[in-house]
């Protein structure tokens, strides 16, 4: 068995609300063992056979099926977050700062989004790409409003990203 961390996408925030206990019991129901969620913006522990693209296909259906919403999740084995935890670039003793960890689904955005790393003001953001995350430092309050922030906020690419603080990924380790 492979111990997994399961993102979810946009619950919890806007309008899709999903209880912890209500999520737990879906992946359970699922035959998945050893679940536990951590904290309520849709990150699940458990560990499961199988690959990250077969369960991510059997949580986005039964996730859909039971909460009647178009679920967009990124699976990984706990390892691999524990190297981006590992990996991360910049400083976070920085007051004034938040960072985090923009996983990326698709090879071709991740390229993309690196691509604008030179475009952004460094006073206020900058990006770093990693295997399969770019790395985002941002100024407190800005956050939502940066030009980085606004560029992964786009329609096209909620299939394919979901991004976390560095303080969440380390909670999944």
């Amino acid at each position: 068995m492979t111990r997994y961390v399961a993102l979810l996408r946009g619950i919890n925030v806007g309008g899709v609300r999903i209880k912890m206990a209500d999520l737990a019991a879906l992946f359970t129901g699922i035959g998945l063992g050893n679940v536990r969620t951590v904290l309520a913006s849709g990150n699940v522990l458990f560990d499961a056979d199988g690959t990250a693209t077969d369960l991510k296909a059997r949580i986005e259906h039964s996730l859909s099926d039971t909460f009647g919403y178009d679920a967009y999740v990124f699976v990984h084995p706990q390892s691999y977050l524990s190297a981006v935890s590992e990996a991360y670039p910049f400083d976070e003793d920085v007051d004034g700062r938040h960072s985090y960890a923009v996983f990326v689904a698709d090879d071709s955005v991740l390229g993309e989004l690196a691509g604008l790393g030179n475009t952004l003001d460094p006073t206020v953001e900058q990006i770093a790409v990693g295997d399969g995350v770019v790395y985002w430092e941002v100024e407190k309050g800005a956050t939502i409003g940066s030009d980085f922030s606004k560029k992964i906020g786009a329609a096209r690419y909620k299939p394919v990203t979901t991004n976390r603080n560095m303080r969440t990924v380390r909670k999944l380790l």
